[in-house]
């Protein structure tokens, strides 16, 4: 049976929680815009209309701990919580670091540190973009990045005899919740989770938020476990994401 847990704790505190090491760590890292998180949304303002005047969401984060997170503990906890590089080839563990584009130098820097001498970086073609209010103003962004991530060893790798490129369409399934402004679209998550483990793998999610790696993550029969810190977004998460989802919370 497949095993799922989602933490409303720090991921610093892991060892409490005795979890297995994983095959694979998906991490969606704060971007570090602070209170420019809405700046080029129409959410900025009321009803989306400059003439009503600014929202609650004016000059504000996306999440309450976007401006204290560590990198280098991050970087720390993956390290120790990836299985240990195996003898043979085909097996190795990896892990997948979304980010904007200014921090993936600075990724790529913290990941040696600790012992992941290697990255595939990875981009991810959006259909639209949200920068709505730069549209006359100039070219808006309109994909997302992410790091693969490992030691030595080239990283688990099923490919179904198809090539791999290093750009993904955003494919979005609009049938699940919607919980947090920066979620991560579940087909999105399924692709990369299949590429780099097997079923009955463990996949671990240390800043979960939405839950969404986790619900992608078991409905592909691998074991799942998540850190979730603020106490809000994870009820949101148990309640709207996983509750539902073919194994229950234990």
């Amino acid at each position: 049976m497949v095993k799922m847990k989602l933490f409303n704790d720090h991921f610093q505190n892991y060892k409490r929680y005795q979890l297995p090491k994983a095959q694979l760590v998906i991490a969606d890292i704060p971007y570090n815009i602070a209170n420019d998180a809405y700046a080029s949304s129409r959410e900025w303002y009321k009803n989306g209309e400059i003439k009503n005047g600014e929202s609650d969401k004016a000059n504000s984060n996306f999440f309450n701990t976007d401006v204290d997170f560590r990198v280098a503990e991050f970087m720390h906890f993956c390290s120790h919580m990836l299985v240990k590089e195996p003898k043979g080839t085909g097996k190795a563990p990896a892990m997948i670091v979304f980010c904007a584009f200014q921090q993936l130098e600075m990724v790529i820097e913290y990941g040696k540190k600790y012992g992941f001498n290697h990255y595939i970086p990875l981009v991810f073609i959006k259909p639209t973009s949200a920068q709505v209010l730069k549209v006359n103003m100039k070219i808006v962004g309109a994909t997302e990045y992410a790091l693969v991530l490992y030691r030595d060893k080239l990283p688990k790798f099923n490919n179904g005899g198809r090539m791999i490129k290093n750009w993904f369409r955003w494919d979005i399934d609009s049938s699940y919740p919607k919980i947090a402004p920066t979620q991560k679209p579940i087909p999105v998550l399924r692709h990369l989770i299949e590429i780099f483990t097997d079923p009955g793998d463990v996949v671990i999610d240390p800043v979960a938020g939405s839950g969404s790696t986790l619900r992608a993550a078991i409905e592909l029969n691998r074991d799942a476990y998540g850190f979730e810190i603020d106490k809000k977004m994870y009820q949101k998460a148990a309640k709207k994401m996983l509750k539902h989802a073919e194994v229950p919370l234990f």
